[in-house]
C-alpha cells in the first residue's frame, strides 16, 4: 500500500500567503502534474475540479491516462467562455403534453400537476374571461348603450311618487309574503255593461313576417282612461250600495301581479265610510305599458331617447290603441251593450270598447265590483263571444337578440319565451284583465318598427290568440294567488281609519309601502310638472310631415282623468 506523504507547508509570520522567502525548491515539493492557467481579475473563475466529466465517469477511463488531468482541464469546456452564443438554452415554457383521458388523469389530475401547470390556466381562463368582457362591452356600446353598468341590478330606478316629510308609514309588505297567499273567489255577476264593440277581422290571423301589414293610425277616436272615482256608473253603484270596494281592472291587475313588476308604481286608497276606492292620482304613469321591465338589459336613461323607458312606454301604448282598432272589422256594424259609452260626448267617435261592471263578493261583508274591459266581439258557432286586444312591440332585435322578422315563422315558441322573460309583468297584467273581464279570447299582435331608428312607423308580423286560463298556466300565473293578494290587501285597508292613503312599490326593493297622506295630497301641490314641449316625444306623422307638425292630431290621448 502507497503511503501518503504530506509534504511540508511553509508558515507565514508576517501575514496571509507564503514568505517571500519561499525557495523554488519547496514548491518543487508539490506536484508537477497540478494544471495552472494564469488569469485577471477581470476574468471569471470557473469550477477548479470537476469529477463528474464524461471522461472521468467513462468506464474504459483506465485506457485514458489522462482522465485525471481531464478533472482539471477546461480549456475544452466551452461553458466557460460567456461570449460564446452556441452556449446559451433558452427555458421550454411550453407546457407538457397532456396525457390522454383516464382515470389516472381523470382522478388525480390536479394532485400531480405541477404548479407552473396551474399558474398557466389561471393565466388561461383570466384571458378568456377579459375577451368575455371585452366582447359584452363592445356589444353593448354597439347597441347604443348609455349606462355602463351591463346589468339591471345595477340601474338606479326612480319612485313613481316623491314621498313628502309629512306622509306617516303604516306598514311595508314584502314580495316574499305575496307568494305564500292564495284565496278561492265564487264566479262574479254583471251589474251593469256600457259602450260597443265591433266584430273582429279573422284575416289578420294569417298574418306572417312574410305578408306584413302597415300599422294605421286612428287619429279621430278617443280612449279613455278613466279613474275609479271619476266613474260615474261606479259612483251610482257606491251611492247604490252595490258593494264595499271598488276598482277597475288596470289597478287591480297591478295589485295582483306586484310580485312581478320591477319598476315603481302607486295607488291612492281612499276609505271613506264604510267603503274603500282604489284610484291613480292624476299625472301617474300607471296607465302606460312598460317595455322590458323584466329585462337583464339596462335601456338608456336619458328621456330624449327614442330607447328609453318613458319613450318606449308611450310608444307601446301608441302601437297597442291603433292595433286593437285596426284589427277589427270596420263595416258600421256594432254590438251595444246596455248603456252607452258613459265617459264620451254625445256624437263623438270613440274606440271599439266595452266596460263590464262585475261583483265579486270576497266574504260575507266585503264584495268588490271591478271596472273590465273588452275591445272585440266574435262569433264561434253562432255564439258571440267576447275578447280583448293587445301589442307587443319590438324596437331593436339587438336588446332582445331576437329577430321577429327571422324567427316568428319559424320559432314562435322562443319569440314568446323571450317577451314573457323581458315582459313578465305586462303580460301577466294583460291575462289578469282578460281573465277579471271573462274574455273568451285574448289576442297578442307583434307590432315592429319599420326601422330600429324609426319609432312612428311600424308593422304588423303576426297575430295569434290565447284562451286567457289556459295562457295563465302557461306564463305561470295563479288565479288563487292573485285573489289572495287583493284579499290580503283589502283586508288591510279595511281596518285603517277613514282618509287617503297611497300604496307605493319600492323601486330599489321587492316590498310595497302604504303611507298615510294629507287628504289634499295629488292636487295642485303635488302633480308632477310635465316635460316642456320640445322635450316631449312627439306623436308618429305621415310620410312627407315635419316632426313639428300635426302636433294636436295625438293619437294616444287620455280623455278624463289620466
Amino acid at each position: 500500500m502507497v503511503g501518503f506523504q504530506i509534504v511540508d507547508v511553509p508558515f507565514n509570520l508576517d501575514g496571509w500567503g507564503p514568505p517571500e522567502s519561499t525557495t523554488t525548491s519547496t514548491l518543487n515539493h508539490h506536484s508537477n502534474h497540478v494544471p495552472y492557467a494564469p488569469f485577471s481579475r477581470s476574468d471569471k473563475l470557473g469550477r477548479i475540479a470537476d469529477w463528474t466529466r464524461s471522461n472521468y465517469n467513462n468506464p474504459n477511463r483506465n485506457n485514458n491516462r489522462n482522465s485525471a488531468d481531464s478533472a482539471f482541464d477546461f480549456t475544452i469546456d466551452d461553458g466557460l467562455n460567456p461570449d460564446d452564443d452556441s452556449t446559451f438554452q433558452l427555458v421550454d415554457g411550453k407546457p407538457p403534453p397532456r396525457p390522454k383521458f383516464g382515470p389516472k388523469w381523470r382522478f388525480n389530475n390536479n394532485r400531480n400537476q405541477l404548479p407552473q401547470r396551474r399558474d398557466e390556466e389561471v393565466e388561461a381562463r383570466k384571458r378568456e374571461a377579459e375577451k368575455q368582457r371585452a366582447r359584452r362591452d363592445r356589444v353593448f356600446h354597439a347597441r347604443g348603450g348609455q349606462n355602463q353598468n351591463p346589468r339591471r341590478e345595477a340601474a338606479v330606478l326612480k319612485s313613481s311618487v316623491d314621498i313628502q316629510p309629512e306622509w306617516n308609514m303604516i306598514d311595508q309588505i314584502p314580495f316574499s309574503t305575496f307568494s305564500k297567499l292564495s284565496y278561492t273567489v265564487s264566479e262574479p255577476e254583471d251589474l251593469t255593461t256600457c259602450g260597443s264593440v265591433e266584430y273582429y277581422d279573422k284575416s289578420y290571423d294569417k298574418t306572417t313576417p312574410k305578408s306584413e301589414r302597415r300599422l294605421e293610425r286612428f287619429k279621430n277616436r278617443n280612449f279613455f282612461k278613466v279613474t275609479t272615482t271619476d266613474d260615474p256608473v261606479i259612483r251610482r253603484l257606491a251611492n247604490e250600495d252595490k258593494a264595499t270596494v271598488f276598482a277597475t281592472d288596470s289597478i287591480l291587475s297591478t295589485l295582483m301581479c306586484a310580485p312581478r313588476s320591477v319598476y315603481s308604481w302607486d295607488i291612492v286608497v281612499q276609505r271613506v265610510g264604510n267603503k274603500l276606492f282604489f284610484d291613480k292620482r292624476e299625472g301617474s304613469q300607471l296607465d302606460l305599458l312598460s317595455v322590458n321591465e323584466t329585462s337583464q338589459e339596462p335601456l338608456p336613461e336619458a328621456k330624449d331617447d327614442i330607447n328609453s323607458a318613458h319613450s318606449l312606454s308611450v310608444e307601446a301604448v301608441y302601437v297597442n290603441q291603433n292595433f286593437s282598432q285596426q284589427v277589427l272589422v270596420r263595416d258600421g256594424k256594432k254590438v251595444g251593450f246596455e248603456e252607452g259609452n258613459p265617459f264620451a260626448a254625445e256624437g263623438e267617435e270613440v274606440a271599439s270598447v266595452g266596460y263590464r261592471y262585475r261583483r265579486w263578493k270576497l266574504d260575507n261583508d266585503v264584495s268588490l265590483v271591478v271596472r273590465c274591459e273588452v275591445q272585440s266581439i266574435i262569433e264561434v258557432n253562432d255564439k258571440k263571444s267576447y275578447m280583448t286586444v293587445n301589442a307587443l312591440n319590438e324596437f331593436d332585435p339587438k336588446y332582445s337578440g331576437v329577430d321577429w322578422r327571422k324567427k316568428l315563422d319559424t320559432q314562435r315558441g322562443a319569440v314568446l319565451a323571450t317577451e314573457l322573460k323581458n315582459n313578465a309583468n305586462k303580460m301577466a297584467k294583460w291575462t289578469a284583465q282578460a281573465i277579471l273581464a271573462s274574455a273568451d279570447m285574448m289576442k297578442l299582435g307583434y307590432v315592429t318598427r319599420v326601422h330600429p331608428r324609426d319609432h312612428f312607423n311600424h308593422v304588423i308580423l303576426a297575430v295569434v290568440g290565447y284562451k286567457p286560463k289556459e295562457f295563465a298556466g302557461q306564463i305561470n300565473l295563479n288565479t288563487s294567488n292573485m285573489w289572495g293578494i287583493v284579499k290580503a290587501i283589502v283586508d288591510l285597508c279595511m281596518k285603517l281609519n277613514e282618509g287617503k292613503y297611497v300604496l307605493v312599490k319600492d323601486p330599489q326593493k321587492p316590498q310595497v309601502r302604504i303611507y298615510e297622506v294629507p287628504a289634499d295630497a295629488f292636487e295642485n301641490d303635488y302633480v308632477e310638472e310635465p316635460l316642456p314641449e320640445d322635450e316631449q316625444v312627439q306623436p308618429p306623422f305621415e310620410n312627407g310631415e315635419e316632426n313639428g307638425a300635426a302636433n294636436d292630431d295625438l293619437i294616444w290621448n287620455f280623455s278624463g282623468t289620466c
